[in-house]
């Protein structure tokens, strides 16, 4: 009996020894290391390793849905446009979504940087596809906008980014609203070619050649545009002649940024190149007038750990232009103002631009001048609020003036003062429920303070000064 057990057991180890040997002669000699996604600490939360490589990447980006009420245009927009009728729209609903990444790798030159940012926008009034002409004339309600595209290397930053000449807020010291004029607003980037130095202590300069070229008026609303170039010879519809551009704007910044705040001041030179006299005609060789410059500076200041609570800031703007004005009354803003009071009987007109020529003289360049600001309050961990104001003035010297007597603008006025000055004053709540889960209500208001004097041509009213309210909601989701 034991010789038979004895016999079991070792038959039964023969055969799981074989079984074993056919199990192993399937298996590869060595097995592959499995990548895993890990966490890159270098440059804060969010941000992982590449699989097998060593540059780190976040993905982030938010989707909002916006409205706004008696307004012109999404993120409210004053309705200052045109006349109110019962074919316009008492609101415009927007929604958005937008997706950038960010990658950075550690090189013995310093970090390499490249950011991408794409928004997807849909508007009331817009077109039945992404991506096509809208409803209303232009493609700048719908489809897709690349916001910025930048690589940075060894201080230099080369793509489409914020401009060095913005304040550190760029148009939202603590508004909604994309349309709060006073100050440059080209937060969706602009192409440049800039250097930064960090001298430490929060202490930089940057240098910039950014695109002075800027797209046509009606073009994409994530680009920024120049200002008019009014030429009074081109009869009674003014309009808009540039050339091309050959010389790009150039930018300087200083900015030092420590625990108190920040505080930044920057100064843009910018080329006034216009087309020849007379706009329509004339060829190569066709006279013109000379170029001149324009500039445009900006002191933006920004306090932090303030008594009236934890993460209260109080963030303020001034600047003037001559010549520039874009960089003063927004950049993608537009450059005419309407806004109609008295059931359609009164209006206040406003033209912003560059500056003015005529037939045979030289560029009369328009003055700006801008205060922007907000003061951003934290009631508890939930809720926020922000209130927030702008000032701008726009004048003409006594050349313009009388160039633009004969022009849309002027014509048929005792006298022509094209100047005016723009108020805005605004507040807007916010509460996040959650973290990253937003809910705002804001209300705007937006006088025109307008010189001319008469009945205006367009429409036969009376020219006054006139003020008009706009509302807007929105919920916003970041990731």
């Amino acid at each position: 009996m034991a010789t038979t057990t004895k016999a079991t057991m070792i038959g039964s180890a023969a055969i799981l020894l074989a079984i074993g040997g056919a199990q192993a002669a399937d298996l590869p000699l060595k097995a592959k290391a499995v990548e895993y996604v890990k966490v890159c600490s270098l440059y804060g939360a969010g941000f992982y390793y590449i699989p097998g490589t060593d540059t780190c990447i976040k993905l982030g980006g938010y989707l909002r849905a916006d409205t706004s009420f008696n307004a012109s245009g999404a993120y409210d927009a004053p309705r200052w446009n045109g006349q109110v009728t019962r074919a316009s729209n008492d609101y415009i609903a927007r929604a958005r979504q937008t997706i950038n990444i960010d990658t950075r790798t550690a090189t013995e030159y310093g970090v390499v940087r490249t950011y991408f940012d794409v928004r997807f926008n849909w508007t009331t009034g817009a077109a039945v596809r992404a991506g096509s002409d809208d409803a209303l004339g232009g493609g700048s309600n719908t489809g897709v906008g690349v916001y910025y595209a930048f690589i940075q290397f060894a201080g230099f930053t080369m793509g489409k980014a914020v401009s060095q000449f913005s304040a550190p807020w760029t148009g939202f010291p603590g508004n909604n609203t994309s349309f709060l004029i006073g100050g440059q607003d080209i937060d969706s980037g602009i192409n440049q070619l800039a250097y930064t130095a960090q001298f430490g202590n929060g202490v930089s300069a940057s240098i910039s050649l950014e695109d002075a070229s800027g797209l046509s008026a009606g073009s994409a609303g994530n680009s920024y545009t120049r200002a008019p170039l009014y030429d009074a010879t081109s009869g009674y519809t003014l309009a808009s002649n540039w050339a091309g551009s050959n010389i790009p704007d150039i930018v300087g910044q200083i900015r030092v940024d420590q625990a108190w705040g920040v505080f930044q001041a920057s100064a843009l030179a910018h080329q006034l190149r216009a087309g020849p006299y007379g706009y329509y005609g004339g060829g190569v060789g066709a006279p013109h007038p000379d170029d001149a410059w324009g500039f445009a500076a900006q002191l933006a200041l920004s306090l932090k750990n303030l008594p009236t609570g934890a993460g209260d800031t109080i963030n303020l703007s001034i600047g003037y232009a001559n010549g520039a004005s874009r960089n003063i009354i927004g950049g993608v803003s537009p450059d005419s103002f309407q806004i109609w009071g008295g059931g359609n009987t009164r209006v206040a007109y406003a033209y912003s631009s560059d500056g003015v020529f005529g037939a045979g003289g030289s560029i009369q360049k328009t003055e700006v001048w801008g205060l922007r600001g907000a003061f951003n309050h934290n009631w508890d961990p939930y809720w926020s609020s922000s209130l927030f104001g702008s000032y701008t003035q726009v004048r003409y010297n006594g050349t313009a003036k009388t160039l633009l007597a004969g022009t849309s603008i002027c014509s048929g006025l005792p006298v022509c003062n094209p100047d005016f000055n723009i108020s805005q004053l605004g507040i807007v709540t916010r509460w996040t429920p959650v973290k990253n889960l937003t809910f705002s209500g804001e209300v705007l208001y937006t006088y025109i303070d307008q010189k001319n004097v008469g009945v205006t041509p367009i429409g036969g009213a009376t020219l006054a000064s006139e003020g008009t309210w706009t509302f807007g909601v929105r919920a916003q989701r970041s990731f």
